[in-house]
């Protein structure tokens, strides 16, 4: 059994003091330790940003994708080796933005895999622009005029598109996020954690005392049910996606691989895929 030392790597960290991903890689660190998983059963497909570098600090197999392509790396890791635990992990720029396309199919195709995407409502790594969960009106000292645009809502956008598993946690609460990527992780599906994790050095506004004065803790409503899809967006659009813990999840997921045929065979990645010359040049044949 791994211990939390072991899903540890030596790489020194160059996120601000503060930054709330310190505290999602401690939570995906707790999660793989609590689930009793092993380095090597792990594949970690990291985004760009200042999030992206948590592949870094994860000792597992890993790949750091170019811009807004996490996702389908991750697909295409989960496809060639169903028996890996595949966790994508990026930001809100990296999934909402240029990955938008990839996040909505990915959801559709509800292949067995977690994504975790640390939001902080501004692009950090490039500075301080505005996002695309950057809320109307905000306006970082990274640029000249405040944000004239709507913002994207992620857990509106999950629970429309059918995702089967929706939560939401804060990166000031481990607890909490871990248990959630935990659930996420063992979830027969796509599993989306947004997690809060605030921006200390250039969003201002969406502060820790913020979230901490704002944040309504779903556990604690007494009536709320995770499995009532309708519920989780009547509750969501109430509290402006305020909200923290198990959003959604569909108790009769069933994941994409599951319905391919021969899913049960020996998984591409373990497979001999040599080829002889005769194959080689048929298949070189078929392109002239």
């Amino acid at each position: 059994m791994a211990t939390l030392a072991e899903f540890k790597t030596k790489e020194k960290s160059w996120w601000c003091p503060g930054c709330g991903d310190f505290a999602v890689l401690a939570s995906l660190q707790k999660a793989l330790v609590d689930l009793n998983l092993e380095p090597e059963n792990v594949a970690l497909i990291a985004g760009i940003g200042c999030s992206g570098k948590i592949g870094n600090y994860i000792n597992s197999y890993g790949f750091h994708v170019v811009h807004g392509r996490t996702l389908p790396v991750a697909m295409g890791t989960k496809l060639a080796n169903r028996n890996l635990t595949v966790i994508a992990a990026g930001g809100d720029g990296d999934g909402y933005a240029i990955g938008m396309g990839h996040f909505m199919h990915a959801m559709r195709r509800n292949i067995d895999m977690t994504y975790i995407v640390m939001d902080n409502h501004i692009y950090g790594l490039t500075k301080g622009q505005v996002s695309p969960t950057s809320d109307k009106g905000f306006k970082p000292k990274g640029t000249a005029v405040p944000n004239h645009e709507r913002n994207v809502m992620p857990l509106e956008i999950a629970l429309a598109s059918n995702c089967s598993f929706v939560a939401q946690g804060f990166s000031s609460n481990v607890k909490q996020l871990s248990e959630l990527i935990a659930k996420g992780i063992q979830h027969k599906g796509f599993s989306l954690i947004n997690a809060i994790s605030p921006c200390v050095t250039f969003n201002r506004v969406n502060t820790y005392d913020f979230y901490k004065e704002n944040l309504v803790n779903l556990e604690e409503l007494p009536d709320y049910d995770p499995t009532n899809r309708m519920q989780a967006v009547e509750t969501v659009v109430k509290y402006k996606s305020l909200v923290t813990g198990l959003v959604y999840q569909d108790p009769n997921s069933v994941p994409f691989e599951e319905g391919i045929p021969n899913f049960k065979d020996v998984p591409i990645a373990h497979q001999d895929l040599t080829i002889t010359q005769e194959q080689f040049d048929s298949l070189m044949e078929e392109f002239r």
